[in-house]
């Protein structure tokens, strides 16, 4: 077996290691520790600013600088470094999923995890999660992300389960001054923006417009689910082997205004995503999904508004958005004929014809989907802070959120037939044409869903190097009813150089609107779900073994309830999902940070974890076991820093009962050189990803036959999907 492409990486990164001890030249001013910015503190573990040793949850900030530094254009590529996270891909647009602690769904959408912006939720109703066509946000305007490794519920809600990520904006105090920059890549990839801060008069400004394009790597797919349809039923449809459509493009803005104690925040994102694999498993070379997301967000805080007192509150609104067009299946797909009998709806009837009329299955155009979903969420929270009480901070808090997903679109060209057929079997419309199914088989219903919440949280001193902090909070939904999760944490200050946490805590995730009151028969809805939950406990030990070395390791155990899973209805006619199973696992994380000269730090991490699905008494699949990533910042003469990054995924299982053989493990390297002197107008970065073109592949879906039946052709990929090949681009930045 040749095993060069993972060796190469290796001895790469270990020769970047001895060069830079030979060749720099020390700094005279600072030290490269300055140069990454305010990593020391964060927020996102209390709501208040605190360091992040001491903040009762396992977090980690990535810095404007940071971000620099590995060379980053967007969050996926960001979030592969973090202990305990990888980044999965989904089949649709190509989607990109975080894992955190190897907790996830089936690889196709995202909702254990929560994202913010600016401490807001962005997520889609409809989904549970970001939305399949937001993509991984942008870089240029983000300040710095915080991310909790762990429950948040008690804080943030709905969830905040296996983690929380929240990117913080860059505002005129972040990013004075004005800034233009371009980029130009790999797959076409081409990116302009602009961005301005400043202060006129008491008004803060800033601003900022991104527009971006790709034509996506293309990454050719050896077989997909026509061609299971093809040897179930005949036909040669499908267009495998053939390139995946993994092109975007992207328009981001965003605007932000300060005043006083005022802030007035508002965005426009739109991205149209080419569909990836394809919705329904088979290569689509035509279909895309047009998402928008229109925000804003107007907020008061005042620390000090009395004596002990701090008071703040914040509304907010999103209007969320997609408009897809799918070509689920090829032109000439055939599945099997259907008869027309008296158990036919009515209006299906009037489509395909009397009974006793026989429909052919053949889809001369292909079987066409053009769904769509538009949203409304309005919030409103509020908080206040108080240090009346010897040792204690005392944090109060109450929200309302109002989301409503108030329009639908279900257009397509063919009935989906649930009357006794072997499978879930797409009966094609006589006509060929493509019509608004709201009446006869719609994906899904408006609704809406209101959720009132209060909660409470207590810093206390117990004793000299002691803090507990504890709190609750308490979730009532309009539609699924009553959720309270607490969380304890004890911090201790064991030395000047050790401090020990002890965590547990509890969090819940909100069932989806699809997954309760969807009505499409290859998933329906469950009005009587209940939301998965997980309760957790961690312990953390953060050591400054040396003045020049930082070590971190974390411990976790958790034990997860109430799964929400498509199940195959009696018959084997279809699913609905439902709450099944329960999960339990573990594992750790270990970091550390190394300033090995006043010119070189070097950052490693590797986590390791196991999640067992007690439904079967097996490995719940998809996620690595083993995860390592290193990465080596040289600060040279000149205002040049050279990085190298090494990320190594590992022991990746499969689902019970697929017997496809295990995902390879694979190793990349990349390579990144920029220019970043303060003082010249001018800034240029290089960027290698995967610079030894190693082949990596991230798990596809297992989809078991319903009622058993070996012959379903079932809807997953037979092999799995490929992840970018080597990529370069070059990035050049001018500030005003």
């Amino acid at each position: 077996m040749n095993t060069s492409y993972k060796i190469k990486p290796l001895l790469a990164a270990l020769l970047l290691l001895q060069l830079p001890g030979a060749f720099a030249q020390p700094l005279e001013e600072e030290d490269l520790a300055l140069i990454y910015g305010d990593k020391e503190f964060v927020s996102i573990a209390t709501g208040t600013k605190q360091t992040v040793r001491r903040a009762p949850s396992v977090t980690s900030v990535i810095t404007a600088e940071d971000i620099q530094a590995m060379g980053a254009t967007n969050l996926d590529e960001v979030m592969e470094a973090i202990p305990g996270v990888h980044v999965n891909r989904s089949h649709g647009s190509y989607m990109s999923l975080y894992s955190i602690r190897g907790i996830s769904s089936t690889p196709i959408t995202n909702p254990q995890v929560l994202m913010l912006q600016n401490g807001i939720p962005i997520s889609s109703a409809w989904r549970g999660d970001r939305g399949q066509s937001v993509g991984a946000p942008l870089l240029e305007n983000i300040a710095r992300i915080e991310v909790i490794r762990g429950p948040g519920s008690a804080l943030y809600g709905a969830d905040a389960f296996s983690g929380v990520i929240n990117l913080i904006t860059k505002n005129a105090a972040t990013a004075p001054g004005t800034e233009v920059g371009a980029r130009q890549g790999s797959f076409n990839a081409q990116n302009v923006w602009v961005r301005h801060g400043s202060r006129q008069g008491a008004l803060d400004v800033a601003a900022y417009l991104q527009v971006g394009r790709s034509d996506g790597a293309g990454q050719t797919l050896a077989a997909d689910a026509a061609t299971r349809l093809n040897k179930a039923f005949g036909g040669t449809s499908s267009l495998a082997p053939g390139p995946m459509n993994t092109g975007d493009q992207v328009i981001d803005a965003q605007l932000d205004l300060g005043y006083d104690k005022w802030r007035l925040r508002g965005g426009v994102k739109q991205r149209s995503a080419d569909a990836g694999v394809g919705v329904s498993y088979a290569l689509d070379p035509v279909g895309s999904e047009e998402t928008r997301h229109v925000n804003a967000d107007l907020s008061w805080n005042d620390d000090n508004f009395a004596q002990n007192w701090g008071l703040g509150f914040t509304a907010s609104y999103l209007q969320h958005s997609e408009d897809n067009s799918y070509q689920m299946y090829p032109p000439g797909t055939v599945l099997p004929a259907y008869t027309v009998s008296a158990t036919t709806p009515a209006g299906i009837q009037d489509l395909l014809g009397p009974v006793g009329t026989v429909v052919r299955g053949t889809f001369a155009n292909g079987m066409l989907g053009t769904p769509g979903r538009w949203e409304r969420q309005f919030r409103l929270a509020a908080n206040a802070t108080y240090n009346g009480f010897a040792n204690h901070s005392i944090r109060l808090g109450a929200g309302h959120e109002d989301l409503n997903m108030y329009r639908i679109r279900t257009v397509k060209n063919f009935w989906l037939r649930t009357d006794g057929a072997a499978a879930l079997i797409g009966v094609p419309v006589p006509t060929g044409a493509s019509i608004d199914y709201a009446a006869l088989q719609p994906h899904q219903l408006p609704h809406r869903r209101f959720n009132n919440y209060v909660y409470a949280q207590d810093e206390w001193k117990l004793a000299r190097d002691w803090t507990l902090t504890g709190g609750v909070r308490s979730d009532s939904y309009s539609d699924f009813g009553n959720t309270t999760n607490p969380r304890l944490a004890l911090v201790w200050d064991a030395s000047l150089d050790l401090t020990a946490k002890l965590m547990v805590g509890q969090a819940f995730r909100a069932p989806s609107f699809n997954e309760q009151y969807g009505i499409n028969p290859s998933g329906d809805g469950n009005p009587d779900i209940k939301p998965e939950r997980i309760k957790t406990l961690e312990a953390a030990f953060s050591w400054q073994a040396r003045k020049e070395l930082k070590l971190n390791m974390n411990l976790f155990r958790y034990t997860m309830t109430d799964a929400i899973r498509p199940v195959a209805k009696p018959g084997g006619i279809g699913a609905q999902f439902t709450n099944t199973g329960q999960l339990h696992g573990g594992g750790m994380e270990v970091e550390a940070v190394w300033d090995a000269s006043r010119t070189v730090r070097v950052t490693a991490n590797l986590a390791l974890q196991e999640s067992i699905d007690e439904s079967t008494n097996a490995d719940a699949g998809y996620t690595p076991h083993k995860h390592a990533y290193a990465r080596a910042d040289w600060r040279m003469a000149g205002d040049w820093m050279l990085s190298s990054q090494l990320n190594w995924v590992a022991d990746r299982r499969r689902a019970k009962g697929d017997t496809r053989p295990q995902v390879p493990d694979y190793t990349t390297f990349d390579l990144i050189l920029r220019h970043t002197r303060e003082k010249s107008p001018w800034n240029f970065a290089f960027v290698a990803r995967n610079l030894f073109n190693a082949t990596a592949l991230e798990p596809t879906l297992y989809v078991a036959a319903p009622g058993n039946q070996p012959s379903y052709p079932t809807s997953n990929i037979p092999g799995d999907l490929p992840v970018a090949p080597r990529s370069l681009w070059l990035q050049v930045t001018y500030k005003l």
